[in-house]
């Protein structure tokens, strides 16, 4: 498999070098040389496999010889040892559930198989693996849980001060061990914007072996895949054939998986981005205008992008043409006020209780079908977290009704520990080079 800079077709490297240098030097972002088609007979008895099966076979056809089978097959077994079930809310409404895993969230998928792909590919005696990753609430908690005790290797999360939820902080602040959690006393795209620069740092790329477990990692993209054709296999079974997702996007890496998947042959009508009031992609599918704005606090934190990194690849692959990408690609967002709204309709109708995130994504597909009242394919909106995280959103009479995992229970006895840092990419640096 070989990988390109979405700025430089021609700066081309092996998978094992874009998972462990993460961004290229030029600041783009690593994309398949090659996209491959799964087999049509796959695609067409995909309903007679398990999501591990699946997830093994997607993997193998992109990865190609990167990984030999035995191995490959073992990484995902290791690191996708959960379910991701799709719940039926009416006739035509699914909710893929994402949030079975360690730490309550989607971002599992793909932080645990990263973490065992970087373990796989890291030798005995090599330089002390250090990996930086900003978080905007559930990306830090994922990456902590996956990498924790992982040899050789240092994680150290950067996220907004004030702007996770308690629950989400635990995760990242509680671990020890390798993991070390720093508050920035700014915004998610502050702290982005620190992973980035010391990624283009000279000194600090002499001193250490630095990578990202961001999805601007393409090994965190590629396990995402697994549980689009893992929904499509389900739905199948139930007899639907024709889907439309739509997804809570902050960091576009999420949908940006699910176009890969597209692209590898999967049976999609039409993917819906639904995003909070940090809006930079609506607006340019309205507009044609890319503009990108400082991040704004909401309910839904883990999508508070203003600059979301990952949709340089959904444009690369489309071509750049926005024509192509409007033909596949709808968005819509909504505000505070209405996600509460969501939330409590949905309990209503249906007696399900959904995070911020995918109340989200559940109005997406309300307004998508409003104005296209003669579509009736099945869709499928997904759950990016569980609700436990966000206990002082929802209404008392909702909120009774969150059954709080037992991990979660555990969490709360334990010490918050994290340093304290400013937005200057001079303290970070010094940071590090102190530390």
């Amino acid at each position: 498999m070989k990988l390109y800079s979405t700025n430089n077709k021609n700066l081309q490297v092996s998978f094992k070098d874009a998972v462990f240098n993460s961004m290229p030097q030029d600041k783009g972002l690593y994309m398949p040389v090659d996209i491959p088609k799964l087999d049509n007979d796959f695609i067409a008895n995909i309903e007679q496999y398990s999501l591990p099966e699946i997830a093994y076979k997607v993997a193998a056809t992109l990865l190609k010889d990167e990984i030999p089978a035995k191995d490959l097959k073992a990484i995902i077994d290791d690191a996708i040892n959960f379910e991701a079930p799709v719940v039926k809310i009416d006739k035509a409404t699914f909710v893929l559930e994402l949030f079975h895993g360690p730490s309550l969230a989607f971002k599992d998928f793909g932080a645990r198989f990263m973490s065992r792909v970087m373990a796989y590919f890291l030798q005995d005696g090599e330089q002390l693996l250090d990996v930086l990753v900003a978080t905007s609430g559930d990306t830090g908690g994922a990456v902590a849980l996956g990498f924790l005790g992982v040899p050789n290797t240092r994680v150290t999360i950067l996220y907004p001060k004030g702007k996770v939820s308690l629950i989400q902080e635990l995760q990242l602040t509680t671990n020890g061990e390798n993991i070390r959690a720093i508050e920035v006393d700014g915004t998610f795209d502050d702290c982005q914007a620190l992973v980035k620069q010391a990624f283009a740092d000279e000194e600090l790329n002499s001193k250490f072996r630095l990578t990202s477990a961001n999805s601007i990692n393409i090994s965190r993209l590629i396990p995402q895949t697994f549980y689009y054709f893992n929904t499509y296999a389900q739905l199948k079974r139930q007899g639907n054939n024709e889907v439309i997702f739509s997804v809570p996007s902050g960091n576009f890496g999420n949908i940006g998986a699910g176009l890969l998947a597209y692209k590898m042959g999967l049976p999609v009508k039409q993917f819906i981005a639904a995003t909070n009031i940090n809006d930079t992609v609506p607006r340019f599918l309205n507009s044609g205008v890319y503009e990108t704005r400082p991040s704004t606090q909401t309910y839904a934190n883990a999508m508070d992008v203003g600059a979301p990194s990952n949709w340089v690849r959904i444009m690369d692959l489309f071509e750049n043409d926005v024509t192509m990408v409007k033909e596949m690609v709808t968005a819509y967002r909504f505000d505070d006020e209405e996600t509460l709204e969501g939330i409590k309709n949905i309990y209503s109708a249906f007696g399900y209780v959904a995070c911020p995130h995918t109340a989200i994504a559940y109005l997406a597909i309300a307004q998508f079908r409003k104005e296209n009242p003669a579509d009736h394919s099945t869709a499928v909106f997904l759950s990016t977290a569980h609700a436990c995280k966000f206990p002082d959103i929802f209404p008392a009479e909702i909120a009774a009704k969150i059954e709080v995992p037992y991990q979660v229970m555990q969490l709360e006895t334990k010490v918050k520990y994290a340093d304290v840092l400013g937005t200057d990419f001079e303290g970070f640096k010094q940071y590090l080079l102190s530390k």
